[in-house]
């Protein structure tokens, strides 16, 4: 039996718009579970990337409760929210956020550095992930800016693994990457995903969609649906049908 990581109850989200209020998330009741590569679809506007930011802790639910690893996330305040998702979250999103003035390796030590002293150990840490996602040291010296979109987001995954989160969150991570260096990072978030970490993806891409063995249909802020694919093999032709079919009678 798979052991729950996260949990909400009742997760409701709403915001003011022009006066009006506006329920994007509805009173969802979900449980995550480690080592899981937890996939959310749905149309534009459904409320996913709201939902992944609700399940993080970087937003905080209108109503409900959010209980990640036994602790009750939803009624931490900010500060306690802050280092809570230091210590067990990593993030990944379609807009890398690296900074331009430091080296790529710099940008992982700095988030490192945000918990653990020893600089020592953590070049060792980093080392190894960048070897992992197939950056080699010249790479890791160089500046964002010289580096292409594809190595830069799977240097954003080394910053995202180096404290050795619980759950890896990524929102559209290959949103603004070509067809290739798209793959190139599904292929890496898979591959680590096969090794234990627990990952949890929107997107609106049927690709990146295969490579999650759990996906999560959201429509109007509620769940409508869900799609067991098992453990992700390339060139699966039944994965791709069985997924096209769910996601026609999501009617996506």
């Amino acid at each position: 039996m798979k052991h729950v990581l996260l949990k909400t109850d009742g997760l409701s989200k709403s915001f003011s718009s022009g006066g009006a209020l506006q329920h994007v998330l509805k009173n969802i009741d979900l449980e995550l579970y480690e080592g899981d590569f937890t996939v959310i679809m749905g149309a534009s506007g459904a409320g996913k990337s709201t939902l992944l930011y609700a399940l993080s802790g970087m937003d905080t639910p209108t109503l409900g409760i959010i209980t990640f690893g036994g602790t009750v996330i939803s009624s931490l305040n900010q500060d306690s929210l802050a280092l809570f998702r230091r210590k067990h979250c990593g993030f990944v999103f379609q807009q890398i956020y690296l900074i331009d003035g430091m080296s790529v390796m710099d940008n992982v030590l700095s988030a490192g550095l945000l918990l653990c002293s020893d600089k020592k150990a953590l070049l060792e840490k980093a080392g190894k992930l960048f070897e992992a996602v197939k950056l080699p040291p010249e790479t890791q010296n160089k500046f964002p800016t010289q580096i292409s979109g594809g190595e830069a987001q799977r240097a954003g995954i080394v910053r995202a693994l180096i404290n050795q989160p619980e759950i890896l969150f990524a929102d559209e991570p290959t949103g603004a990457l070509n067809s290739k260096t798209g793959l190139d990072v599904l292929g890496t978030l898979t591959a680590f995903n096969q090794q234990g970490q627990s990952v949890v993806m929107v997107t609106h891409d049927m690709r990146s969609a295969l490579r999650g063995n759990r996906i999560l249909y959201l429509k109007d802020g509620v769940i409508l649906g869900e799609c067991h694919l098992g453990v992700y093999t390339p060139d699966d032709t039944a994965r791709h049908e069985t997924l096209a079919a769910f996601l026609s009678e999501m009617g996506w």
